[in-house]
Parts: structure tokens; sequence; C-alpha cells
């Protein structure tokens, strides 16, 4: 039996194919009320992101996690990926979830455990699961210190390779390579171009300390199929214009 790929997934590949790259906003309920967010996530797609990514590292989960998302929709026709740090981080009213493996953790927790324990949730709540391998590089923030991981060395492009062909060979279609929230600035280019060519066809993604379009231009020319930012959307004053200048400089690169 063929496992198929679902919706919001099919979405994302057509977008990347189409206009070389596409953009998550990811939004923390532990960081604004549901209102905030909700009004966060209209501009982000006023902006021309193309999907809501929900989670964060602490505090992202319960009451506020399920209003969040429903504020969300509320105010956007966009998709909501769910980005859980465990069991706790899943809710029934999102589309998907990036069901991921942080590779690199110390952590069986964050290897399987959680991932076993959230397994019947997504089945019972019909959520979309994208398989995802999740890879921290130096600095690493606050997801790498919760996530107990042993952090890529920015130097070595080639451990982070082998982690993302690690994950691809588990049958993981997506590999998200991480900076950390807040990061000074991105994963290297170098990094990145090392890792999708070892990644071929699968999806790679980039996050952490991207705050221009220009930084996520260089991203995406390396390799990256998809663009997410969290703290830059929410330190911004405007958020339409922030996800914007991101958004026009990937797009058709």
């Amino acid at each position: 039996m063929v496992l198929m790929i679902g919706p919001v997934e099919e979405m994302l590949a057509r977008i990347v194919e189409t206009t070389g790259a596409a953009h998550l906003t990811l939004i923390d309920p532990d960081s604004q009320s549901p209102e905030v967010a909700g009004r966060m996530a209209k501009a982000a797609a006023e902006g021309g992101t193309d999907a809501i990514m929900v989670g964060g590292s602490v505090g992202a989960a319960g009451r506020a996690l399920e209003d969040t998302v429903r504020a969300i929709k509320e105010e956007s026709k966009l998709p909501v990926i769910l980005f859980p740090s465990g069991v706790s981080g899943l809710c029934s009213n999102a589309d998907a979830v990036f069901f991921m493996s942080l590779l690199n953790s110390r952590n069986v927790s964050y290897l399987i455990e959680n991932q076993a324990l959230g397994a019947p949730l997504v089945y019972r709540y019909h959520l979309e699961p994208i398989p995802m391998a999740y890879v921290i590089v130096e600095p690493g923030g606050t997801v790498g210190w919760v996530g107990d991981a042993k952090l890529i060395p920015r130097s070595k492009p080639e451990l982070a390779a082998a982690y993302a062909l690690a994950g691809k060979y588990f049958g993981m279609r997506m590999v998200y390579l991480e900076a950390g929230s807040g990061a000074n600035e991105p994963v290297p280019p170098k990094m990145v171009a090392t890792v999708k060519r070892a990644l071929g066809d699968a999806l790679l993604i980039l996050g952490g300390g991207i705050r221009s379009g220009e930084a996520a231009r260089d991203l995406v020319a390396a390799g990256a199929d998809l663009i997410v930012t969290g703290t830059g959307v929410e330190r911004s004053e405007d958020v339409e214009g922030f996800v914007h200048e991101i958004t026009s400089a990937i797009k058709g690169s």
C-alpha cells in the first residue's frame, strides 16, 4: 500500500514547484492573545505567506493552543499546521501537523516517545501528518535547550547533511534545519547547499534568524524550499509588510 500525500503537503510542494519557494508564518500561542494571533495571521496572509504554523517550545498547549488556532482560522483561509514540542502541542481544530522527530536530540522523548503517544491523537483528530526530520543547528536557542539537542556546529555542514539524509532514508519527506528562535543569523548558506545536494527532491525547510528578504533569498538560492519566520513576525510593527518583503524576495528565485 502506498501512503497518500495529504492536501496540505501537496499544496506546499506545488507552491515550491511553481514559484521556487514557499513561506510559512510561525505563531507561538504563548506569545500573544488568540485575538492578536488572528490579526497577525490575517496580515501575514495579506503579505503572501502560504500557511500558518502554530507551536512553540514552552506554553503552547491546552486552551491557549485551541483558541489560537480557532482565531487564526476565523481570520484567514490558509491551512494551519501544528508545530508541536510534544503531545500537549496537539489539538483537534488544526488542519495538519508536522509529525517530526528531533534527530539530533539526546533525549529519547523527542526522538520517538512523544511521537508514539501523540500518534493516536493525530489519528483521532483527523489531522494530516506531514513526516519531517528536525535538525537543530548552532546556536539552537530555546528549542535546542528544551529538546536536549547535540547542536550541529555551523562549520560542519557534512554533519547536517548526514542527519538530513538519515531522515530521508527513514521516509521523511521534509527536513527542517533550525538555528533557533531569535538566532542572530540563519543557518549558513553553505550548509543549506550541502544538505540540499544530499536530499535531492525531499523538501528542505529553513528557520531561525531570518530577518530580511535578502537573507531569505540567499537561503533559497542555496537550496531552501520553504522559509519559516516567527520571531521576525512577532516583533514587527508591520506584519504584512515584513512578510511581503520575505515572500517577494523568494518567489520566483
